[in-house]
């Protein structure tokens, strides 16, 4: 009860400094806050609940949070700039060693009783693609880009990087060697840590970028795989929602849960 409620302090805390209005909407009943909803949507992924029986949960806890069918509408209408501003907060301001990757969420969750049954010959291939940075040094996940369909790991690197300020090496396995990227990099003043492609050796700012480059310290990159591994173990690798909304709010609610798992500090101060 005593750490609930700290929790629900922090999390109205931080959305003050954040700007955030108290409540979710403007016109409609000023019943619950809109830090009861987040800390709901948190507790939820944490416990690995449904909506309904992490509401059950609370209240017999004597948590006053909304109703189920509330905190489902309220995760479509909670934009992704305030999970982002969260996710940021959770993971700290200094991250200079960043590792940048992806994985995929199931989005569909059969039991292997049920595609025997259906004598279906292949596993069932529907996934949701997650884009991450990943801090070597606080083992924390920076920032996201969550979508509906597989795409290539380069598409959405530029829009990570603009998340984080403070890099200053950027850690990728082969799929992230590209001219672009390691042009961008060397205007920003980012380090690579990237393996170079079989038969590619063009680009000049690539050959730059190589000249820093150890194989010893790229295998701190695999730290990334085991964030990501840390992450499905304790929150699930899959998602039940079938609205893309949906389906991101969780992904996000699982990376906040796993940053302050790990925190040990005040980090709203």
């Amino acid at each position: 009860m005593v750490k609930k409620t700290k929790l629900l302090k922090k999390i109205d805390k931080a959305l003050r400094k954040m700007g955030c209005p108290r409540y979710l909407h403007h016109f409609g009943p000023k019943k619950y806050r809109l830090n009861q909803h987040i800390a709901a949507l948190l507790s939820m992924q944490s416990f690995r609940l449904s909506l309904r029986r992490v509401v059950s949960l609370l209240e017999l806890l004597g948590v006053k949070v909304p109703t189920y069918s509330a905190l489902c509408k309220s995760r479509k209408r909670i934009p992704a700039s305030l999970w982002n501003s969260l996710l940021k907060i959770t993971a700290g301001i200094e991250n200079e060693r960043v590792a940048i990757d992806g994985t995929g969420f199931s989005t569909t969750n059969p039991s292997f009783h049920y595609i025997k049954r259906i004598d279906r010959k292949e596993p069932v291939k529907r996934f949701a693609k997650l884009s991450a940075l990943f801090s070597l040094d606080s083992k924390k996940f920076i920032a996201l880009k969550v979508r509906a369909r597989p795409r290539h790991d380069i598409t959405d690197v530029r829009y990570l990087l603009r998340q984080n300020s403070s890099m200053k090496k950027l850690f990728g396995d082969k799929g992230y060697d590209a001219e672009s990227l390691h042009e961008y990099c060397w205007n920003h003043n980012i380090q690579t840590i990237i393996p170079k492609k079989k038969n590619i050796h063009r680009g000049i700012y690539r050959r730059r970028q190589m000249k820093n480059y150890s194989d010893e310290e790229y295998h701190q990159r695999s730290l990334i795989e085991s964030g990501f591994g840390s992450l499905k173990r304790k929150y699930g690798g899959y998602v039940l929602s079938k609205r893309f909304r949906s389906i991101k709010s969780k992904i996000y609610c699982k990376a906040i849960c796993h940053n302050l798992s790990l925190e040990n500090r005040k980090i709203f101060n």
